[in-house]
């Protein structure tokens, strides 16, 4: 009977606890159902605010993308000839064709109205036109009259004369070199060999010119099957260009490949474990710049002969429509130019002698 006791005591706790717990329930039942009401109204009103910020969101997307391509840095390759036979050339001799030079200045200016704050005169080999005068003009307009942070040359080098500096030297900011190799040997197979004339002596000459006129020494370089495996530390430090700019050997439908192109660049062309490789073998030395074919897709706004934007995306070079006739803004929107690989290849940078400091 004893057991009993402990049980009936248990019955009646529980039986109080039910009571408890009832009661407690009815108190709770208006609250579940005030709190079911109320999300179930507030859901559609956050799926409309989630709507509506992907709606704000992708408007602003939109407007980004409706937004004019400014043209901050440009490389005018007003001519296509040249003096050398470079067996990986992608810019080739396809037309002989120049613009009267007062048509290149109002296309310059429509550039500069349009944003430019750098140009980058290129060939062939600019220096062959007109022995260096037509290119002088174009140098000192976009520092005098345009007023440019930026001007600059790619030359192979061979036609600058010391004359060419003491007129026009002190409207250049940079003056870039092609030098793809110190062999004097491998630059005749690369096709930057002309006779007698020495291509590292005349870099080296060109060196001392840019000090002595105050221009920015800069090499360019193409790193290819002849010249992958060659070391070039010593010869740079020495040279202490400003920018030692290191080309992946880039193939374009075209130009350097293909039924209808004037060199066949396929021997030339070397893997990306290949150009890594040199990058390595060269990474102690400071002013290196590196542009595998990657870093260079779409990443540069080319200016032909004509002033047309060249679009590279598909691997060769769409012509838009002349920027003399159509203007800048409509031109440039068929240039297939990407801002976003621009700066990320650190397109923009100190490329203003006077902002260079340089000790002449």
């Amino acid at each position: 009977m004893w057991i009993l006791v402990p049980v009936a005591f248990a019955g009646k706790l529980l039986n109080v606890f039910r009571q408890q717990l009832s009661s407690m329930w009815w108190t709770l039942v208006p609250l579940f159902f005030w709190l079911k009401a109320t999300f179930w109204l507030a859901g559609p009103h956050r799926r409309q605010q989630k709507q509506q910020g992907k709606e704000s969101k992708d408007e602003k997307q939109e407007a980004k993308e409706d937004l004019p391509t400014t043209p901050t840095s440009v490389n005018y390759h007003f001519t296509r000839q040249c003096n050398y036979k470079c067996g990986f050339c992608f810019h080739t001799a396809k037309t002989s064709f120049v613009l009267p030079l007062e048509e290149a200045k109002r296309g310059l200016l429509l550039l500069k109205d349009a944003g430019m704050e750098k140009i980058n005169f290129s060939g062939g080999e600019p220096f062959l036109h007109d022995r260096g005068e037509y290119l002088g003009k174009l140098v000192k307009f976009c520092k005098v009259e345009l007023q440019l942070p930026s001007v600059s040359i790619v030359s192979n080098g061979s036609l600058i004369r010391e004359r060419w500096f003491k007129n026009y030297g002190e409207y250049l900011d940079i003056l870039a070199i092609s030098c793809d190799s110190f062999d004097e040997q491998v630059n005749v197979l690369i096709g930057r060999g002309q006779g007698k004339k020495n291509h590292v002596e005349n870099l080296q000459k060109l060196r001392k010119w840019c000090r002595d006129y105050r221009v920015a020494f800069k090499i360019n370089s193409v790193i290819n099957r002849f010249n992958v495996e060659e070391d070039m530390n010593e010869q740079i430090r020495a040279l202490n260009p400003v920018r030692w700019k290191v080309f992946q050997c880039l193939i374009i439908e075209g130009e350097n490949s293909g039924p209808d192109a004037l060199r066949e660049a396929e021997r030339f062309v070397i893997s990306d474990e290949e150009f890594e490789g040199f990058l390595d073998r060269h990474k102690e030395v400071s002013c290196l710049v590196p542009e595998s074919n990657q870093k260079m897709k779409d990443s540069y706004l080319i200016l032909d002969e004509y002033m047309r934007f060249l679009n590279c995306r598909n691997g060769r070079k769409d012509p838009s429509k002349s920027i003399l006739d159509v203007g800048v803004e409509a031109a440039i929107k068929f240039s297939g130019f990407d801002e976003r690989m621009f700066l990320k290849r650190g397109g923009k940078y100190v490329w203003s002698k006077a902002d260079l400091k340089l000790d002449w």
